[in-house]
């Protein structure tokens, strides 16, 4: 036997034996990739000092502010009382724009949000605080049935392509197109003032003392059943209409031929595969429906008489009220920029090509 020269440098590993990058890739399908999500991390930063800078420097570019609203609507107060709320608002002349910015900023970061004056002077994290789980609840738990039932009706119209299921495309198609307004007010008068099914509006009875009970939950939901079922059918068909679409073009895969060639179970092949590829891309329009739940939906409420954010940001505007809208503003973009946060996160640990980019 001949001896190993020691001299010699190291062979290299056989590119088959080693692997390819892409073998390398799904070899490593677990790990977590850092880079992409520190990137986006960086990103949404960013986009939150912007959307705040935003925030704080178009309500004061209007005409007017909430003290003259408020003197508007109380002609006895003295002028020393007037300016005492635009120092304690932060709207007193005597500092400059960029001052008040930092003032703003120092506030923000301890978690001040300043004072409302369409509510007494109350604080604003407590206004915001009392209208928020009722557009969360409401709308949060609309959107999620609205988009799982839409996701799985879609995804198994576009398997079934061809079949009278189509028909359910147009009808929910036309459904999404009546202007939301109509279909409340169509609701209201058919299942509320007709059949009686239903209160007119509110999110519960007057006199009732919002507790943890059965029975003030069970008002709730009663109050809340019409308004949510309109959203639901207003939104069905942009939900079931993507997944539909997205399913044809997945079916023409190669991957999908493949699955079905080797005689895999038609259901297996339509949910691991063809739905799992799919919905990807509804994942980012999910993302930003959670987002704007927080803002709730302002036609909604006001045609339900709805106590949400929604509502709540709309008499801050006409009250310009810079403070409650600087508040409810903030509550929108961190809940939206969040919500594409976590769908980025899903997004990288759903589809691998994203984990192949970074290695």
């Amino acid at each position: 036997m001949t001896a190993i020269d020691s001299s010699l440098p190291p062979q290299e590993p056989d590119a088959i034996s080693a692997g390819t990058t892409a073998t390398t890739a799904v070899q490593g399908r677990g790990r977590i990739p850092w880079r992409f999500l520190g990137n986006r991390a960086l990103f949404y930063l960013f986009t939150l000092w912007a959307a705040i800078t935003i925030n704080f420097f178009v309500p004061r570019m209007m005409k007017g502010d909430a003290v003259d609203q408020y003197l508007a609507r109380n002609r006895n107060v003295s002028p020393e009382a007037a300016e005492a709320l635009r120092a304690l608002l932060g709207l007193d002349t005597d500092k400059s724009l960029l001052q008040q910015y930092f003032e703003y900023w120092n506030l923000l970061l301890h978690g001040d949000l300043g004072v409302s004056l369409l509510h007494g002077l109350r604080p604003v994290t407590e206004v915001i605080s009392q209208a928020l789980p009722w557009t969360v609840g409401l709308v949060g738990f609309a959107t999620l049935v609205a988009f799982a039932i839409g996701t799985i009706g879609g995804a198994i119209v576009g398997w079934r392509r061809g079949s009278r299921l189509d028909a359910l495309i147009p009808i929910t198609t036309f459904l999404s197109t009546i202007p939301y307004f109509w279909l409340g007010l169509l609701a209201i008068a058919l299942f509320s003032v007709n059949l009686g099914w239903f209160p007119i509006g509110k999110a519960y009875g007057v006199g009732v003392t919002p507790e943890w009970s059965f029975e003030f939950i069970g008002e709730v939901i009663h109050h809340g059943f019409l308004p949510a079922a309109t959203i639901i059918i207003a939104s069905l068909g942009g939900w079931m209409l993507g997944m539909r679409n997205m399913m044809l073009t997945v079916l023409d895969e190669d991957y999908v031929m493949v699955a079905q060639a080797k005689g895999m179970p038609n259901d297996r092949v339509l949910w691991r595969y063809a739905a799992r590829n799919a919905v990807l891309p509804q994942i980012q329009s999910f993302a930003l429906s959670l987002g704007f739940i927080v803002g709730g939906t302002i036609v909604m409420e006001m045609v339900f008489s709805y106590p949400g954010v929604g509502k709540l940001l709309l008499d801050a505007t006409n009250a310009k009220d810079y403070a409650l809208m600087q508040g409810v503003f903030l509550v929108i973009t961190l809940s939206v920029l969040l919500a594409n946060l976590l769908a980025d996160v899903a997004y990288a640990f759903l589809d691998p090509r994203t984990r192949q980019t970074e290695a």
